[in-house]
Order: C-alpha cells, then structure tokens, then sequence
C-alpha cells in the first residue's frame, strides 16, 4: 500500500503524508472528496491543523483520491477501531507490547499460542503495518494479569527482540 501511495502522489509529498494518515487513522474518502472517521464527516481545516498542512492539501488528497478507481476503493472502505490498550489498566487487563522482525513468519501465531496455552483469553490483538509505522509493534491486550510464569515463556520466544508488559 505504501508503495502505491509513493507511486500516486510521487510529485506531491504533502498529498502522500496526507493520504498516509487517512490510512493510518482509517479515515474513508467518499464519492465527493468528503473525509469521514466511521460516519461522522470530518472538516479538512481541522484535519490539516491537526497534521500540519494547509486545508487545500486535505482538500486535493481526497479529490485525488476519489479520481483513482484503485485508491477509492481502498480509501471508500477504510474503518477506524478503537485501541483499547492504553485503557487497559483501568480496565484490568494487561498488555503485551512485543517488538520483532516485522517480516518473520509466526510472530502473533507463537505468542497466542503461549497465551492459549496457559488459559489467557485475549481481548484485541493490534499489529501496526510496517510500511506505515516505522517502529511496528504488536500489541495484544489480555483479560486479566499475567503472571511471572507465563511471561517468562514469553520473553523465551526467538523471534521477541523486546517485550514489554504493562
């Protein structure tokens, strides 16, 4: 996807940053150039204070956008999620923040399988794209405590260059 982004907006590197947080924050594009988080249309002025940029490059991104049919139909089905995990604590769950290879093989697969196989449940799993976050982590979030056991599996784990629990 990013790729794509770089290609489309090659000559516009304010349009590309600004179509990489429509991306990043599941922002949809409409048939007219309209932004929307879910269904609550946001202004571009406020979209632009919050990046940095002018309006009319918010403006031009999305009018951009809706001109590519391959672009549209990625951008028209975007969807934000809400990110429970720096909630946790206040909730009593856990979180797990690993850090790794992001192009190994198996990563959330190992991890999930020590949780299944100690009776974790798991709440949410997150894993940021590499290509949009440049310190990709994945994040998963647990009902209730970990304890010193399981954790200790966890930082076991080859592929783990970090773990953090909190």
């Amino acid at each position: 996807m990013h790729d794509l982004l770089e290609q489309f907006f090659q000559n516009a590197r304010g349009r590309r940053q600004v179509a990489i947080e429509f991306l990043r924050f599941g922002l949809k594009v409409d048939q007219k150039a309209k932004i929307y988080v879910g269904n609550i249309e946001l202004p571009p002025a406020k979209i632009a204070r919050a990046l940095g940029v002018d309006r009319r490059v918010v403006i031009e991104t999305a009018k951009a956008i809706t001109k590519d049919d391959k672009l549209f139909h990625i951008f028209y089905k975007l969807e934000p999620r809400a990110f429970i995990g720096n909630a946790a604590k206040e909730l009593g769950f856990d979180v797990i923040e690993l850090r790794a290879d992001p192009k190994k093989k198996g990563i959330v697969a190992g991890v999930t399988k020590v949780l299944a196989d100690n009776n974790i449940v798991i709440r949410q799993v997150i894993s940021d794209d590499p290509d949009l976050f440049p310190d990709p982590v994945l994040t998963i979030i647990i009902d209730g405590k970990l304890n010193a056991n399981i954790i200790k599996k966890l930082r076991e784990l080859d592929f783990a260059e970090s773990i953090l629990i909190r």
